[in-house]
């Protein structure tokens, strides 16, 4: 076998890096706390339901696309998806109802919810994420950390650019350099305040931030997802990981669920600043020659200690503009549905967006029969909340927390009822989480998710940390998004692949 390499955590990205290494032939470990794979994007069983954990919307899956590229690293013959033109509808809060379309539908559902006054900021929109996308599947590594990582980025810009001048898209150049330094909201200062908060409820799910502060090209990037190849999963976002899972396993690799790390155990001597082991709560050590870790910087901080570098131990308390989710999980009588409902809603109340003014409710198909008993669906609902207040009344006034749990529960029922009429009255099962729950299940400190909000270009952290110490997941370019992770998990397994020569 080859080098000893052990991943923590069984996410989506840390999946990814693992299939990748174990067909390349590495001994590879991975190690889950959970009883299942997939963390934030998992799907677990409750009641005969199986719910979605947390992400629910999958992108990515089109020919050549991250999901295909992904599938092509790491052996994956075909993923349980199912194909959707029509991926969401938005609901405005003066009851306007907007179809977001994958095909070409959407200018003409577009010019009729924003009139033709709309046209130029899609288009900008549109131009740059191509372009953008373009880039970011040549799989260069942002932010760079060696030399010949700088070398492979100006490779794939110089080839990139080669292709727009023969293209003739010269004159975007100069607008995407501007756009690197500023927010969407530049390119929204004459549109009417229905668009400016539509775009704002899209950002806020895509970039963790709305348009005055996300970045112009990120954004863009993050608004283009319904064009980006969206798939319904059989058996919910978690066979994602399942497939993943099955592939390193196929591939040689082996999974241990029920394994918590505790600690990662650095080297002394000539191995001193790298990591040589990975001990967990049940008491098992494991030698290694690279780690990789799919959690985020403050677990990483946490399992390092005193050996954390500077950067880590430098971290705030809490992530300080980062997100939390309330979520509810709700089985629900099957005949509430609309037989011609899209399977995701996005419902927008007002103003500050985020704490149940905006609802993001995701459907189980109708001819997924696997996720809810005969004649019933499963439901996830998920806003995004704040953490501190969370977890202050946890910690020092428990029955106020639950008060604040049900209260929200209630809330986001009421304003998912705008999408689904009569929905509050067919639930039969309701189960709410907080960032209190995310922590529990996920392990990901404060129940922080999302990652970073995308505000400019430099978020991201780079993925390797130390020598011999990797991080995959959110944290990193291109940040959220089950694509996003898998492309950055393709990122990984090339770099351990490159550090082990």
């Amino acid at each position: 076998m080859g080098a000893k390499v052990i991943v923590i955590g069984a996410g989506v990205g840390g999946l990814t890096t693992a299939a990748i290494l174990a067909r390349q032939g590495y001994d590879v470990t991975v190690l889950e706390a959970h009883i299942y794979p997939g963390g934030c994007a998992g799907t677990f069983y409750h009641q005969g339901y199986r719910f979605e954990a947390g992400a629910t919307l999958a992108g990515g899956f089109y020919p050549d696309g991250p999901m295909d590229l992904v599938a092509q690293a790491t052996g994956v013959s075909a993923w349980p998806a199912h194909p959707s033109a029509e991926v969401m509808q938005v609901h405005l809060p003066d009851g306007e109802r907007i179809t977001r379309y994958g095909d070409e539908r959407r200018w003409d559902e577009r010019r009729r919810a924003f009139g033709p006054q709309s046209e130029g900021f899609f288009r900008w929109q549109e131009e740059t994420a191509d372009a953008l996308w373009s880039l970011a599947l040549r799989s260069p590594a942002w932010p760079p950390q060696s030399a010949r990582e700088g070398v492979g980025l100006l490779s794939a810009g110089g080839s990139w650019l080669g292709e727009r001048l023969g293209a003739g898209k010269a004159l975007g150049l100069p607008g995407l350099a501007v756009d690197a330094f500023t927010p969407v909201s530049r390119h929204l200062c004459r549109t009417s305040d229905r668009l400016r908060l539509f775009v704002d409820g899209q950002l806020l799910i895509a970039a963790q931030t709305t348009s005055e502060q996300a970045n112009a090209l990120y954004g863009a990037s993050a608004l283009d997802l319904p064009r980006r190849g969206v798939v319904h999963l059989e058996g919910g976002i978690g066979a994602l990981a399942e497939t993943l899972a099955a592939a390193v396993e196929r591939n040689g690799g082996r999974i241990l669920y029920r394994q918590e790390v505790t600690r990662i155990r650095m080297g002394e001597g000539r191995e001193r600043g790298r990591p040589v082991a990975v001990l967990t709560k049940k008491g098992l050590e494991l030698e290694a020659d690279r780690v990789v870790v799919n959690l985020p910087p403050w677990n990483i901080a946490e399992l390092l200690g005193e050996d954390a570098p500077s950067r880590l131990r430098k971290l705030p308390p809490q992530p300080a503009d980062g997100w939390g989710a309330f979520t509810v999980y709700a089985g629900v009588d099957g005949r509430v549905i609309p037989d011609d409902s899209s399977l995701h809603h996005q419902v927008l109340v007002g103003r500050p967006l985020g704490e149940g003014n905006s609802v993001f409710l995701s459907i189980s198909p109708d001819w997924d029969a696997g996720r809810a008993p005969a004649g019933m669906r499963a439901l996830t609902l998920s806003t995004h909340t704040e953490l501190a207040s969370w977890w202050t009344l946890f910690q020092t006034d428990r029955p106020a927390y639950e008060a604040r749990k049900e209260a929200f529960a209630h809330k986001m029922l009421a304003v998912a009822e705008r999408a689904i009429p009569g929905l509050q009255a067919a639930v039969q099962i309701c189960k709410p989480g907080t960032p209190v729950t995310f922590q529990r299940f996920t392990r990901r400190k404060w129940g922080w998710v999302g990652g970073f909000p995308q505000t400019n270009l430099f978020r991201a952290w780079p993925p390797r940390l130390l020598d011999g110490l990797w991080m995959v997941g959110d944290s990193i370019f291109p940040g959220q998004s089950t694509a996003g992770v898998a492309l950055g998990g393709m990122r990984v397994a090339e770099g351990v692949k490159r550090s082990i020569g």
